[in-house]
């Protein structure tokens, strides 16, 4: 959801600037096939609503799969100037999952912090809940895992990571800086 908070505040700021939404089609981006491929990898394994999976095996390897179509497609795209700080917030969020065998770890305090006491008790349970596994001293890099949150008293509260934090900054960036006619 904080994808989409980041789309709206990059429209925001492009109509700010004076741009349109039609100046987006003339962004030079290529091999954009690749991320459809990467979304229905990623919503076949980990369902958009928290139902059960369409797919059910092979999991990890997926994901890390769809993270490499969508790694190939940032560094297709580099010479659009936002591409890098994209590319640089989905290289954390994939080092972190590549360490963690396919899952993001998220911190326990952040997750409650973000009211996700819920998904908390199934972590503690030793389950792994769509891509996400519960920090601990055992789970590798966690400085890039989802340690940072918006509190629950935020619309859209949630536990993200440094990784996505760039990401954000990168898409919001990539739309309006790609809605203004000069750039």
């Amino acid at each position: 959801m904080l994808y989409i908070i980041a789309l709206l505040i990059g429209v925001i700021v492009g109509f700010a600037r004076g741009g349109r939404l039609a100046h987006l089609a003339r962004l030079r981006l290529r091999w954009l096939w690749l991320i459809p491929i990467a979304l229905v990898i990623q919503l076949l394994i980990f369902p958009l609503f928290g139902g059960r999976p369409l797919l059910l095996v092979a999991t990890a390897p997926l994901h890390l799969i769809s993270y490499s179509l969508l790694m190939i497609w940032l560094a297709l795209n580099l010479c659009v100037l936002p591409m890098g700080v994209l590319f640089l917030g989905a290289t954390g969020n994939l080092i972190a999952v590549a360490s963690n065998g396919g899952y993001m770890p998220a911190s326990e305090t952040a997750l409650r912090q973000a009211g996700l006491g819920g998904l908390v008790d199934r972590l503690l349970d030793g389950e792994a809940v769509a891509n996400v596994v519960l920090m601990t001293p055992t789970t590798r890099v966690n400085v890039l895992g989802d340690w940072l949150y918006l509190p629950d008293t935020i619309p859209f509260a949630t536990a993200f990571s440094l990784g996505d934090v760039l990401i954000m900054v990168g898409l919001a960036w990539l739309i309006a800086r790609g809605m203004v006619a000069n750039g």
